[in-house]
């Protein structure tokens, strides 16, 4: 028998945990339930309690990475499911991403959100520009790069656990991670509730972390991608400027050796950062 447990990381989630929570257990298709209380300042911890279901509590805020680290620690389960606890995501839908997981024997399915599923046409913009640049890294289609409802094999999740930032990125880093790894990632289309309450997204803060994301995405994956066309870039630039002072000053200038040099050395970079990058998925795997 298939054990599953569900992990929730929280931070002042009361209000929407009082209304979802018993939706969930409700629910009941589970052998294992843990909320993750990430040092909240509300009584989200004592509203969990109520509910009867497992709290895990973090004194202070570690992050939405370190919640999702932790509460996979704890858990015991074959199968780990991944939710957010703001109500967005609908208990009735685990059904689904597991009947896909075992129709497909997929190592990892991921609850994919559509534009009405958005908190914003800003995120729903972002959103859509990161799907459609990790599936150009990856050379896979990835529908929803930043979901965090999925549901993975534990096995398979646990040798890329070290690998998990303690921020917000952790889909990001786990979907790279295992499309780098030839796992089966496979999605499901569903239905989000818009959240109440605020949410913990500070656009200028954060809209700086996710540009970060963009080039984790490649670096995770495969830094040649990125490093190599601008390595290319730079070889170019240098070469046309050598040609255009040479023709009219008959010279080789500082910049077009500076170029050229520049390229070389964004290369080699890009060329250790591959070498690395190997190592450590080969590492992962083998522990």
């Amino acid at each position: 028998m298939t054990n599953i447990s569900i992990v929730i990381p929280a931070k002042n989630e009361a209000s929407n945990l009082k209304e979802w929570l018993p939706r969930l257990i409700a629910w009941g298709g589970y052998q294992e339930l843990i909320i993750v209380d990430d040092g909240s300042e509300d009584n989200t911890a004592d509203i969990v309690v109520e509910q009867g279901a497992r709290v895990v509590r973090h004194p202070q805020s570690l992050g939405n990475g370190a919640a999702i680290k932790h509460g996979f620690r704890e858990a015991s389960g074959d199968i780990v499911v991944f939710m957010d606890a703001d109500g967005q995501h609908q208990p009735e839908d685990i059904s689904r991403l597991l009947d896909e997981m075992k129709r497909t024997d997929a190592d990892m399915v991921v609850g994919a959100r559509d534009a009405n599923g958005q908190a914003s046409k800003g995120r729903h913009l972002a959103n859509t520009f990161y799907n459609w640049f990790s599936s150009q890294v990856a050379g896979q289609k990835i529908q929803d790069l930043t979901s965090g409802f999925r549901v993975v094999k534990a096995k398979k999740f646990a040798e890329f656990l070290n690998l998990l930032p303690n921020g917000f990125s952790y889909p990001t880093t786990s979907t790279m991670a295992f499309f780098r790894s030839g796992y089966l990632v496979r999605y499901v289309p569903i239905d989000v509730q818009r959240r109440t309450g605020k949410s913990h997204i500070k656009p200028l803060k954060d809209g700086v972390r996710f540009l970060i994301i963009i080039f984790k995405v490649a670096t995770l994956y495969s830094p040649l991608k990125v490093f190599l066309p601008i390595s290319f870039f730079f070889f170019v630039l240098g070469l046309c400027r050598y040609f255009y002072t040479y023709l009219t000053m008959g010279t080789f200038t500082n910049m077009s050796a500076l170029l050229m040099v520049a390229s070389v050395q964004v290369f080699l970079v890009g060329l250790v950062s591959e070498q690395i990058t190997a190592l450590m998925y080969n590492k992962g795997s083998n522990q």
